[in-house]
C-alpha cells in the first residue's frame, strides 16, 4: 500500500497531468446532470453526450419526460445500453421529483440515493458537480487506478475504495481528485494497454512494474 507521502505525490502528478479535469457529461443544471449520469451506466460519456444533445432539447423538465409514452422515451435513448430500464427509471425519478421535491433535484445525498436509478456513485457525482459538496464517486476508472496504484486493496469493494480515498485524500481535494482519477484512467492508465512505460508513477505502481 502506498504511504501518505507517496499518495501526495500521486495527487500532485494527477494535477500536473490533468489540471483541467472535469465532468465530461454535458449538462446545464442539476436535473440534466442527474439524467446524464443515470444514462451513463455501462456507457461512455461520449455516447451519452450524443444522445443528450437532442434529448435535452426535447425534454426540459420532469413533466416533459412524463408527457410521452414510455416507448417513445425508450426510442430516444435506444442507442445506449440498458435503455429500457433507464427509460423506466427516468420516468419514475421524474414522478418522484414532482411528488416529493416540487420538481427539483434534492441537494442531500441521502435523498438522492432514494431516487429510482440513482445509486451512491450517481449521488456523489450530482452533489459534487451540481451543488459543490466534496465527494468522491467511484466509477470503473477510479476503482481500477486506485487498485493498480495500491491506494486500495485488490479485493476492496467499491464502497471500501471510496472510504479509503476519502480517508487518504484531503477533503478539499475530493472532487478534483475524482475527476483527475477518471482522466488518468480514461486517457493514460487504460483498462487495456495502459501507458506504463511513459508513466511518471511507474516506480511506485505495483501493477505497472509487472507490465514493463
Amino acid at each position: 500500500m502506498l504511504t501518505l507521502v507517496q499518495i501526495r505525490r500521486v495527487l500532485d502528478t494527477f494535477a500536473e497531468m490533468f489540471p483541467d479535469a472535469h465532468c465530461e457529461l454535458n449538462h446545464q443544471n442539476p436535473f440534466e446532470l442527474t439524467i446524464a449520469v443515470l444514462l451513463s451506466a455501462q456507457c461512455t460519456d461520449e455516447k451519452v453526450n450524443k444522445v443528450t444533445a437532442s434529448l435535452f432539447q426535447k425534454y426540459k423538465k420532469p413533466e416533459d419526460y412524463l408527457a410521452v409514452p414510455l416507448g417513445e422515451l425508450e426510442q430516444d435513448i435506444k442507442s445506449l445500453g440498458l435503455y429500457r430500464n433507464k427509460a423506466k427509471n427516468i420516468q419514475k425519478l421524474c414522478q418522484l421529483l414532482l411528488d416529493k421535491y416540487d420538481g427539483q433535484v434534492p441537494e442531500q445525498h441521502e435523498q438522492l440515493v432514494e431516487l429510482p436509478g440513482v445509486g451512491r456513485k450517481t449521488a456523489n457525482v450530482v452533489v459534487s458537480n451540481a451543488f459543490g459538496v466534496p465527494a468522491i464517486a467511484v466509477d470503473t476508472h477510479v476503482e481500477r487506478v486506485s487498485k493498480r496504484l495500491a491506494i486500495c486493496n485488490w479485493k476492496d469493494s467499491v464502497l471500501e475504495v471510496e472510504k479509503k480515498l476519502m480517508k487518504k485524500v484531503p477533503k478539499e481535494e475530493w472532487t478534483l481528485t475524482h475527476h483527475r482519477l477518471i482522466f488518468f484512467g480514461r486517457y493514460h492508465c487504460k483498462a487495456q494497454n495502459p501507458q506504463c512505460t511513459a508513466c511518471p508513477l511507474l516506480d511506485i505502481c505495483r501493477e505497472g512494474k509487472k507490465r514493463v
